[in-house]
């Protein structure tokens, strides 16, 4: 079989152009080395966003497009995608309140507002957000984005691509391609051993790893250069009355977000270092620790210390350099492809992007690739729910009241919880069972052995990890020796 695409990279951008590619009528190969969405797109600040902060450096239609972005996938993914309320203190040496107004400006009214409110004025100490934050600070905004369980939206962007055809394979990396006879000849390597795989076009979605991944391949371009910016996470217990968002500015012009998160937890990053180590190996360092703590106190009431933390993460994002000097946090979350051909056969490489605006990265890939394949399919992806995403008029609240009501064997916290996960699939993962008993053995963190079979035979789950830190967050929820033993029955039963 020859395939029209070949996509190397299971990120959100590489699933993100798999699923648009086979609902156009393509065919679509996607391989990925790892876990689907296992390095960058997992290691997010779990937001979409506009990024206010990109005012600053005049990325006016970046933001647009963000914004606009913002809206169609919470109309299409609602189910792990959430209206959020951010607060943004005024502090002594912090961005001053014109620049704090004029931005919030633009960023009401730069991309149409459907479910999302307006930002406004606070006066703090009259506010419950006032109450976490240090008696100093009195006056800020708020202004709302939304957050979004990352690793979920890649897994299924990939369930919207093979539910139209495309074919998914994970632990299998691309190790060469050549053309001949105006086919890529793609040599990819899994658990099995080396096969040979043959597409009309190759995709390169590859993040961090794209400029190795383009030597394999032999590219006729060198790659525009990328600069490697690695971010860091620190979850804690949530912090005392932090039930809303902050955007914490830090005396270094960087801001720090510190989200409520998985009920009880509070999520605090990122920290932006360039970063020259193998992607797959990046870690938060003790400094960067100490720098979000640092932020944390000087807001917060009561901050967290370094034995509050329960668990860090830190991803490497390819950022298209255009500015050598630039400071990591202000080089662009812009997108660029690059398009070359060997004897007929088109080569796109993927180059930067942002979480929030994959869809409108996938339809622009598949417009540079559109002259290669004339009977393409027209852009369909704005309008369609992703798996699990149908919710109806009343959205996520009405449709968890209904499963609710439907399913009365099942405690209504865990089916809320299974509702942020699968939306309208949830009767999928329950199969049937009528309560708790039917749905096999606890793992442990709310974790049944009926989803781990679902996660397993529907969006590829092959290892503990991808089910306890990316699939699911049950693994946040667990100690220490719950959690080896949720993974050694997890491996029984992958």
């Amino acid at each position: 079989m020859i395939y029209d695409l070949v996509v190397a990279g299971g990120g959100i951008n590489g699933a993100g152009i798999a699923a648009d590619a086979a609902g156009r009528g393509l065919t679509v190969l996607l391989v990925e080395k790892a876990d689907l969405g296992g390095a960058t797109s997992s290691a997010s600040s779990k937001l979409i966003h506009g990024g206010l902060r990109y005012l600053e450096h005049m990325e006016f239609r970046l933001v647009r497009e963000a914004l606009q972005e913002r809206e169609v996938l919470l109309a299409n993914a609602g189910h792990i995608i959430w209206p959020q309320r951010f607060i943004l203190p005024q502090t002594a040496g912090g961005r001053s309140s014109l620049m704090l107004r004029a931005g919030l400006f633009l960023y009401d009214n730069l991309g149409q507002r459907r479910q999302i409110p307006a930002s406004a004025a606070m006066n703090l100490r009259a506010d419950p957000a006032g109450y976490a934050l240090t008696r100093d600070i009195t006056q800020g905004f708020a202004y709302w984005d939304c957050r979004v369980d990352d690793a979920r939206l890649v897994a299924l962007n990939a369930r919207a691509a093979a539910d139209r055809g495309a074919v998914i394979k994970t632990r299998m990396q691309l190790r060469s391609a050549r053309v001949e006879d105006s086919v890529w000849i793609v040599e990819v390597e899994g658990d099995n051993g080396v096969r040979t795989v043959r597409g009309r076009a190759l995709v390169n979605a590859t993040g961090p790893w794209v400029r190795a991944v383009s030597g394999s391949i032999g590219t006729l371009v060198e790659p525009a250069p990328l600069r490697l910016v690695k971010g860091s996470h620190i979850v804690v217990p949530r912090i005392a009355g932090a039930n809303d968002a902050y955007l914490c500015q830090s005396p270094d012009g960087r801001v720090v977000f510190a989200i409520p998160y998985e009920e009880r937890f509070t999520l605090i990053g990122t920290t932006e270092i360039t970063y020259a180590g193998d992607p797959a190996a990046a870690a938060i360092g003790d400094d960067e620790q100490d720098y979000l703590l640092d932020v944390m106190r000087r807001f917060f009431a009561e901050p967290p210390n370094r034995g509050d933390i329960v668990w860090t993460f830190a991803g490497v994002r390819p950022l298209y350099e255009d500015d050598s000097s630039a400071h990591a946090a202000a080089v662009s979350r812009d997108y660029r492809f690059e398009l070359s051909e060997a004897d007929g056969a088109p080569l796109l490489t993927v180059l930067g992007g942002k979480l929030t605006t994959y869809r409108r990265l996938a339809e622009a890939a598949l417009a540079k690739l559109k002259p290669y394949f004339p009977g393409m399919k027209a852009a369909w992806t704005a309008s369609t729910p992703l798996p699990g995403g149908d919710l109806g008029q009343a959205g996520l609240s009405g449709f968890i009241k209904e499963m609710c009501r439907r399913n009365r064997g099942f405690d209504a916290a865990f089916l809320g919880r299974l509702a942020r996960r699968y939306g309208t699939l949830v009767e999928d993962v329950l199969d049937g069972a009528e309560s708790p008993a039917g749905l096999g053995a606890q793992l442990g963190g709310g974790l049944t052995e009926r989803e781990v079979v679902y996660l397993r035979d529907n969006e590829w789950a092959r290892q503990p990890e991808d089910i306890l830190w990316r699939r699911t967050k049950c693994g946040l929820h667990m100690s220490a020796d719950e959690r080896a033993a949720a993974a050694e029955a997890i491996g029984r039963l992958l």
